[in-house]
């Protein structure tokens, strides 16, 4: 199962990065495969299954924590899997016809991609075993939406309904992973089909349900979140037909599936449940009684019937449990095929507008004939899966004779009048007769194609099938609802004769007629409700928008004192916090060994004073350089080459980019402001050299367990196989700290990058300025008088650079591969090839490397990244733990036996990383420094 949905994730991961060199039909084609593969498999999974087989597997990520993977393909797990990747299939197919040439290769290569990404990403949840998978899946799911609701976002419709789909649905789940955390703790297990041992009479598990019940209700869009569903049919139809009528909404679904069956008795359950549900059918149907674009009116039908399956699973009744399954599976084959209808419609007449559309039936008579039979089924006409499924929810609410299951069957009988009103306005809307002429009936362009078809027949097909076999479908959907209640044993029947249910569905389908027939008749609206949630969203968010602007413009003056000030006192006041609880300061360091010790840090104290003092920004930049390379010294004097080694890399690379910012800076510093005079600044500086110093020497003093470096040392080539013990931390016993570092070296690249072009892009729009330079102050051509001396050619250096270039390059990866036995690493190694293009590029002044347009520095740190999460991942696959490391050995020729660590591997990641990031900054700061403001480069001639 692992490897299924990591090979939806891989795939989209493909897509992304080769979609654009594929054919058109290359792309939609490989999506399709894997889906139809997944589906196979589990298709081949139904006889084990229906024979009380199950199947499970995990894998551990961190064992500490108890957080990995853990699936589990139950009955229930098993039909929802069928319904995601059969659905994506049949929509996948459906793609190849709705998309034509006029849709940009781009767009089309983010539809795939996000397509098999989310199909991935369900996938993983619907299998979920353990509360760590469920949110991590959960979570992608909610991603992959917005980029998919957002797939056109050129249009600021598509862009605001995947902005308000994420907050909403992002906003549940923070809410879910609280509330999962909480019970997980008090029952002692991460396991979602054990999390009711934790006491439920107690406040923390009642807060922990209510927070997961707050993350389901926002994903299936109940009231009051129902209103992001609808706004997400800005997405095309194929997006709309696979996310948000057959999968996606049905995630919070799923979870109170899951968990009905063990809270369900909570006193508070069952009244939220129904109220909750209720108040979403009867607010989903009634605005779908006011919608005139067909796709809107599907989408608040969702709404609807989402709260019909919450009521049904919520309650957790048996009988009721067992009636959800069955109308979640129906739901899932109506509600896609009338989608897929919509879009068939709207492709073939440019329109989904129902007010537009007068006798569609006579050109499209088999499209309009298989609407008929989804639509049908969604109101619960014979002989169809709609009708059987309802007649078995409503049967199954009545056999419980209690006061609650009677307030749900009255709620489920008002939002089925409603359902059977606003189908019957869906289809008479699109096909039926307009009884009012209409001015420009809109045409049938050109006929649906066999890829529009034939999912719809497909999904029609099913429909009726297992209306007419629905004994058989009953025997088979009881295993899914018993492997969420033992007792939800489904009986499924065509005609289970003259009872109370069959008699509410005469009278539902009657009084849904009657509500269509007058509504028609007094061409009249419904009129729109008031208060909604989606004006409280837009006024919460616009607040929001409005507060942040305020508290940024208080808060965030531009002034660089008063940031100093505002950080320096708050780490003084922690410092001194912490102090006050009992903390004893103690010698806490260590005593100069050698004379060269003192006359080291005697230096860097005086070059620190010298730093303070100065008022030209490059004598400070000077010093600060001089205090890393003093400290280098301190690190190989007290035995630590390997920090040595990364202090001078790190300190040579930092001057250097400290030089190319200069050059946009003024040369002094300007006068401090009024509000901090020099008493001022000088308490809070050495109010934060004391407090530091004495935090320092208290936390030294502190410790009263074994130093675990004991441990560390005395493992670290029998386990690790590494003598340099600081690479064994890095890439083994802290390997999750240096991905995560690493990642974060990456992101501020990019960071450093988009800066750049920003700055770039208003320099550009500055040449154009005809009135030359800004009066305001301190962007005149001051600005540019700093340091500027990086541009000069020197021959001599020129030449030497030229010549241990290469030389250079090949010592980085000799200190990058040796670094697990010796001095080094991957991330020393990045630095010295970083160097290596630093003395280019100082050597050659920016051209060369600004003229050099094909160096790929974003390719560099994706490689790295994606190599060292590699290296992590790899064990995984074979049942291994993330970053296991492996270890084998090499017999060559001459040179004999050579050791293979695998951790090798994790550090080449992060030397083309760091390289990656070097080149990076170069690439964007060298560039940026000849494209001054025309005015400035002028005065800078001038002068």
């Amino acid at each position: 199962m692992l490897l299924l949905v990591a090979l939806h994730i891989l795939a989209a991961a493909a897509l992304f990065a080769i979609g654009a060199r594929l054919p058109r039909r290359g792309v939609l084609g490989l999506a399709l495969v894997v889906p139809a593969v997944a589906l196979v498999w589990f298709a081949a999974q139904v006889p084990s299954v229906l024979d009380g087989a199950e199947r499970s597997s995990s894998v551990t990520w961190i064992q500490d924590l108890g957080v990995g993977f853990s699936f589990r393909l139950d009955g229930f797990a098993l039909l929802m899997a069928l319904i995601v990747t059969g659905m994506g299939t049949l929509v996948l197919a459906y793609s190849t016809g709705y998309f034509d040439g006029d849709v940009p290769r781009a767009r089309l290569v983010r539809f795939a991609g996000g397509f098999v990404g989310f199909a991935g990403a369900m996938l993983g949840l619907v299998l979920a075993d353990d509360i760590w998978t469920l949110f991590i899946f959960w979570e992608a799911t909610t991603i992959t939406s917005f980029l998919l609701i957002g797939l056109d976002d050129e249009k600021a419709e598509a862009r605001a309904a995947a902005r308000q789909a994420l907050l909403v649905t992002g906003a549940g789940g923070l809410a879910l992973m609280g509330g999962l955390v909480i019970l997980a703790q008090t029952a002692g297990t991460t396991s979602l089909m054990e999390l009711g041992a934790a006491d439920d009479t107690t406040t923390l598990v009642q807060v922990g349900l209510v927070l997961v019940l707050i993350g389901a209700i926002t994903k299936s869009a109940q009231v009051p979140f129902h209103f992001w569903l609808p706004g997400a049919m800005a997405a095309p139809t194929p997006v709309s037909a696979y996310l948000h009528s057959a999968t996606m909404v049905k995630a919070g679904v799923i979870l109170v599936a899951r968990l009905a069956p063990q809270f369900a008795e909570v006193p508070w359950w069952r009244p939220t449940i129904i109220a909750v549900g209720g108040a979403t059918m009867l607010v989903g149907g009634v605005n779908a009684l006011r919608q005139h674009d067909a796709k809107l009116l599907l989408a608040h039908g969702t709404v609807s019937q989402l709260g019909l399956l919450i009521v049904l699973f919520g309650v957790g009744y048996p009988e009721a449990t067992a009636a959800g399954v069955a109308v979640l599976l129906a739901h899932a084959l109506f509600k896609a095929a009338l989608f897929l209808v919509v879009g068939i419609v709207d492709h073939a007449t440019g329109t989904r507008d129902i007010r537009l559309l007068d006798g569609l039936r006579d050109q499209m008579p088999w499209v309009a004939g298989f609407a008929a039979v989804a639509t049908a089924s969604m109101v619960g006409l014979p002989p169809l899966l709609g009708f059987v499924a309802k007649e078995a929810a409503l049967a199954g609410l009545e056999y419980e004779h209690t006061t609650t299951a009677y307030v749900a069957l009255a709620a489920v009988v008002l939002g089925s009048v409603l359902t059977t009103a606003y189908s019957a306005r869906l289809w008479f809307g699109l096909f039926g007769r307009s009884r009012q002429p209409v001015a420009e009936p809109a045409t049938v362009h050109h006929g649906p194609g066999p890829a529009l078809v034939v999912p719809v027949v497909v999904l029609t097909a099913l429909t009726i099938a297992g209306g007419l076999f629905a004994g058989p479908l009953g025997h088979e959907l009881s295993v899914a609802s018993e492997s969420l209640d033992a007792a939800a044993e489904a009986h499924l029947t065509l005609w289970a004769g003259f009872k109370l249910a069959l008699y509410l569905s005469v009278g539902i389908v009657a009084a849904g007629a009657v509500v269509h027939l007058a509504l028609q008749r007094s061409a009249r609206e419904v009129p729109a409700a008031r208060l909604s949630g989606e004006g409280a969203f837009v006024r919460t968010y616009d607040g929001l928008q409005v507060g942040a602007r305020r508290l940024t413009g208080v808060v965030q003056s531009g002034s660089l004192p008063a940031y100093l000030a505002i950080i320096f006192t708050v780490v003084v006041a922690g410092l001194a916090a912490s102090l006050v609880h009992g903390a004893e300061i103690g010698d806490g360091g260590t005593s100069w060994g050698t004379p060269l010790q003192a006359v080291v840090a005697v230096v860097s104290a005086g070059l620190a004073i010298a730093m303070v003092v100065t008022r030209r920004r490059f004598v400070a930049v000077l010093m600060l350089g001089a205090i890393g390379y003093g400290m280098a010294v301190l690190f190989l004097q007290l035995g630590a080459p390997d920090l040595a080694l990364t202090q001078v890399l790190i300190e040579t690379i930092t001057l250097v980019v400290f030089l190319l910012v200069l050059r946009h800076l003024p040369e002094g510093y300007s006068d401090p402001p009024r509000w901090a005079p020099l008493g001022l600044r000088l308490g809070i500086s050495i109010a934060v050299g004391l407090g530091v110093a004495a935090f320092a020497m208290a936390a030294g003093s502190a410790r009263t367990d074994r130093p675990v470096a004991e441990e560390i040392l005395a493992q670290a080539e029998p386990v690790a196989h590494g003598r340099n013990v600081v690479n064994v931390i890095l890439v083994d016993v802290r390997g999750i700290d240096t991905l995560g570092e690493i990642t974060v070296l990456a992101v501020a690249a990019a960071g450093v990058a988009n800066l750049v072009r920003a700055a770039r892009r208003d320099l550009d729009d500055e040449d154009t300025d005809p009135l030359g330079p800004p009066d305001a102050v301190g962007t005149g051509p001051e600005r540019v008088t700093g340091v500027d001396t990086i541009g000069a050619r020197s021959v001599i250096f020129d030449m030497v650079t030229r010549a241990v270039f290469p030389v250079v390059l090949v010592v980085s990866v000799y200190i990058a591969l040796r670094g697990h036995n010796a001095p080094g690493g991957g991330f020393a190694g990045g630095l010295i090839a970083g160097i290596a293009f630093v003395m280019r590029f100082l050597a050659g002044g920016s051209p060369p490397l600004q003229r050099d347009r094909s160096l790929p520095t974003s390719a560099f740190i994706g490689i790295g990244l994606l190599l060292a999460l590699g290296t992590g991942l790899a064990p995984m696959l074979f049942g291994g733990e993330f970053l296991d490391q492996e270890l084998a050995y090499l017999h060559l020729p001459v040179i004999g036996e050579v050791e293979l660590v695998s951790a090798a591997l994790f550090d080449i990641g992060v030397y083309v990383l760091v390289l990656g990031v070097v080149l990076s900054v170069l690439t964007h700061l060298g560039a940026e420094a000849s494209r001054r403001p025309r005015w400035a480069r002028q005065e800078e001639v001038s002068r």
